[in-house]
């Protein structure tokens, strides 16, 4: 069979398949394509010509190439074309919005015959990178053509061509009551089929309704767009899959640009603040507003501008904008290609010595109150080359270190493809493959041949599958006080500071090495008192929330949910001399806050320890052959360079804060856990025995999450000692595979094994629920990051807490009794041992031997 007949067949497969459209080609099927446009007589040349116009990814994909290429062929006049003339050419050049089209739309600048066409298309390029002084100096040259494309780019044509966003928008409402989470939206277990992005739009919201994509079909019948409307949108994961998915089903087309949509309109009463931006970024409009009046099926009218929400000619809601710039990032086509433009036409204007453009709507700056900055203020501030950031105040800052994980890292690498960038402009850029480690489907596999060269070749750096998860590792790569971000909600740095984003505006990061941020409130969380026995540090992460209700700052129903942590940044005081692992469990907690970032105040001891540790790590990764060396290198160095040097920042005595909720250790005296199924849900021990509504009885317990570090494991291999098989089925993932040998070495997995545990690879395991899952059912205890309805397996009950109550959960089989808990605890872990069982991995205090043992155990 030829191209034609085997995709015409794919075609038909993927219709047979839910109505998919085909997948885009691969470089090899374009190149076997163009060589059927060079005959003479082109076989079904309008089928064939689609293809070529519509099925090949743009940017720096490896077809783009092919395709670029042979375009360029027939403007210069290397090949002729029946069904492609050379100005043709020029036009699906155009379409290709970056990278590879835009040397070629270049070179036709010169061509007399193209050059206009050429021109008309560069005009709407902003994509340009380095190009642009091959265009100025066409230009300084003399070439009229290239001085009317960057006169175009100094007058913002490639934005004021656009379409501005409608005075009134009529839509037809889709409402889920209550909160969505981005599971729902994009569930953990499809992750595999992520970057197929209409595939993957199959499975939203089939956990959560029945039928979802049939009443879709169904309220599109009325004629008009759809809106996502709900109680409260998009919490849980950073994932730019849930966005996808609402845009694919509510969205519209992008020309030339295969099986991906924009548009869209998402209408919450409290949308997640990553997912806000993640909407932004894709030119997806979201509106906060009250939506209690509007139902699935109402017929509403969006007033943008006017800030209003009709029903049936009256104002049901009203709203205002927010970011004030949210019209012209809709008219850009997002966030991120509005910002991208907004640097080309002003690198224009001062290649022709003109003043600022106008074209713009400038983002609301709040004034400056004389009053001092916050820890997370002065973050930011330095990271912007300034003192300190304000509340409000929109700017961009440095983005030191980016993160990416392996469900999102496919669709990271097309948004970069799209950005048509061949290198990194962040200083360090780190891909995990944590999230797929256990039980690799094919597509993981083949993500793990491909993914790799792709990053490294840019300057990033990959870990290998089993190394362990994302944030344990890239936590060891961050600088104090710099700001980064990672595509996975729970990249909440315990030094420094990180705003955790969706897979698009990571590959902007990793990029461009800087961010797009309105700085958020703080809320100021400040610890008092002393330590009581017993209590752990994931008891104080389930304190916060436990607090924060006290004070009528966090309720628990959706409905008129209060949430002082959303959208803000936690700021946590009161307890300097903790280890940094152990700071990371605060700092990592605040994603299920719903809060934008997190910083935590820490003495420069623990600091200088954990960096000292990190750059024997980072050094002995470079000599087994971790890639990219430069950039592994490039920050050990720089963190030598801090400890020579150690200065940390400081609030500011007068520095204001959204709210403060102090918590006086001296009160805390029994565990608190998360109780099914929300992590806002807190109660302690005795609340929940007391509970006739709250399970009692434990299934399942795991054990693992970034959530924990080795002294946890310890702590469980002490407690599980010598008393048999648990009652409970015991799960056991490390987060790194450093603390699995060491663990190993110290007979704990012997430990382990005694109690009947079920011991998984280092990585994400049963937290993600894209891996194994628990029975149907069953009510667990687990010390990971989150308990969403479904997300551990389907229908489970999940509690969640520190791993010391988890050990004794999974002796007895069900919830203990406070005083089950102290004493059984205190028996196993007291004075004696306490100081070994909690004792963190110092890469600078072993041997070279037992630390390359460390590292190449797998």
């Amino acid at each position: 069979m030829s191209l034609l007949q085997d995709y015409k067949a794919h075609e038909a497969q993927r219709a047979n398949e839910g109505g998919l459209p085909g997948l885009a080609l691969t470089a090899a099927q374009t190149a076997e394509l163009v060589e059927l446009l060079k005959a003479s007589k082109v076989e079904d040349a309008e089928f064939a010509l689609n293809l070529f116009k519509n099925k090949i990814n743009p940017g720096v994909d490896d077809a783009a190439y092919v395709k670029a290429a042979f375009l360029n062929d027939i403007v210069q006049g290397k090949v002729a074309c029946s069904v492609i003339s050379k100005v043709e050419a020029i036009e699906i050049l155009g379409t290709m919005m970056g990278g590879y089209n835009v040397p070629p739309l270049v070179e036709a600048l010169k061509i007399a015959e193209v050059a206009d066409a050429a021109a008309k298309e560069l005009k709407n390029t902003i994509l340009v990178y380095n190009s642009f002084n091959d265009v100025k100096s066409l230009m300084d040259a003399g070439n009229a053509k290239a001085k009317e494309v960057i006169e175009s780019w100094a007058n913002a044509e490639w934005f004021t061509n656009k379409p501005a966003l409608e005075e009134e928008i009529t839509l037809t409402v889709y409402k889920i009551p209550g909160e969505t989470n981005t599971d729902d939206l994009s569930p953990a277990t499809v992750a595999f089929t992520r970057a197929d992005i209409p595939l993957h739009a199959t499975a939203m919201l089939q956990s959560r309704m029945e039928k979802p994509l049939e009443k879709m079909v169904e309220l599109k019948a009325k004629g008009h767009p759809l809106a996502y409307v709900g109680d409260v949108v998009g919490t849980g994961s950073s994932r730019k899959s849930g966005i996808n998915s609402v845009q694919w089903h509510m969205g519209r087309d992008i020309p030339g640009v295969p099986n991906k949509r924009t548009g869209g309109v998402v209408i919450g009463s409290i949308i997640a603040p990553i997912f806000f931006n993640t909407a932004e970024d894709s030119g997806c409009l979201p509106i906060e507003a009250n939506v209690d009046s509007i139902e699935t099926g109402d017929v509403i009218t969006l007033k943008p501008y006017a800030g209003e929400i009709l029903k049936d000619g009256k104002v049901v809601s009203t709203f205002k904008l927010s970011p004030n710039t949210l019209t012209d990032e809709m008219r850009a086509g997002g966030r991120i290609p509005l910002i991208i433009g907004k640097g080309l036409t002003a690198k224009a204007r001062e290649a022709l010595k003109l003043s600022a453009s106008t074209a713009f709507i400038a983002p609301e700056q709040p004034t400056n109150n004389g009053k001092g900055y916050t820890q997370a203020q002065k973050m930011v501030g330095k990271a912007c080359g300034v003192e300190g950031v304000k509340p409000g105040m929109y700017v961009e800052p440095i983005a030191t270190t980016v993160g990416s994980q392996d469900t999102t890292g496919p669709m990271t690498r097309d948004e970069i493809k799209e950005l048509a960038a061949l290198s990194f402009g962040a200083d360090m850029v780190m891909q995990s493959f944590c999230h797929t480690a256990a039980y690799p489907k094919p597509a993981d596999i083949k993500l793990r041949h491909t993914l790799p060269d792709f990053i490294n070749s840019r300057g990033g750096v990959t870990l290998k599958p089993g190394d362990g998860v994302i944030h344990s590792w890239l936590n060891r790569l961050c600088l104090p006080d710099t700001v980064g971000t990672g595509g996975d909600s729970h990249t909440r740095f315990p030094i420094g500071i990180s705003f955790p984003a969706g897979s698009g505006l990571i590959a902007f990061a990793g990029v461009t090495g800087m961010m797009p941020l309105t700085m958020p409130e703080s809320v100021l969380v400040k610890f008092t008192g002393k330590m009581q026995p017993g209590i752990t540090l994931r008891d104080l992460v389930n304190a916060i929330p436990y607090y924060a209700i006290k004070q009528g700052l966090l309720t628990v129903p959706k409905k008129n949910k209060k949430n002082i942590f959303a959208g803000t940044i936690i700021e946590i005081q009161g307890l300097p001399d903790l280890k940094v692992e152990q700071a990371f469990e605060l700092s990592d907690a605040s994603a299920e806050r719903s809060a934008a970032a997190c910083s935590v105040q820490l003495n420069k001891e623990p600091i200088i320890e954990y960096l000292s540790s990190n750059i024997a790590l980072i050094e002995k990764m470079i000599e087994e052959g971790y890639e990219d060396k430069k950039t592994l290198q490039r920050r050990a160095d720089k963190m030598k360079e801090w400890i020579k040097n150690p200065q940390l920042l400081e609030p500011d005595a007068d520095a204001e804060y959204l709210a403060t909720i102090e918590i006086n250790l001296d009160e805390i005296k029994e565990p608190i856990l998360a109780c099914p199924n929300d992590p806002d849900d807190v109660a302690t021990l005795s609340e929940i025995l007391a509970d006739d509504n709250r399970p009692k009885n434990i299934d399942e317990v795991f054990v693992g999450s970034c959530m924990t570090n080795i002294g946890l494991f310890r702590a469980l291999g002490e407690v599980l000692k010598g008393e048999g098989v648990a009652k409970a089925k015991l799960w056991v993932a490390p987060p790194t595979k450093m603390d699995e040998a060491q663990l190993t070495e110290e007979g704990y997995y012997a430990a382990f094994a005694a109690a009947g545990a079920r011991i998984e690879i280092p990585g994400c395991s049963l937290c993600m629920g894209n891996q194994a899952q628990v029975g149907e059912g069953s009510t667990v205890f687990s010390t990971s990051t989150r308990n969403f309805d479904n997300r551990l397996g389907k229908n489970s009950k999940v509690y969640l807490g520190s791993a010391e109550v988890a050990a004794v959960a999974a002796l007895l089989g069900r919830i203990p009794t406070v005083q089950e808990y102290l004493d059984i605890v205190a028996k196993k872990i007291n004075a004696s041992n306490k100081d070994n069982v909690y004792k963190y991995l110092n890469f600078h205090q072993v041997t070279a031997d037992h630390l390359t043992t460390l590292l190449t155990s797998r």
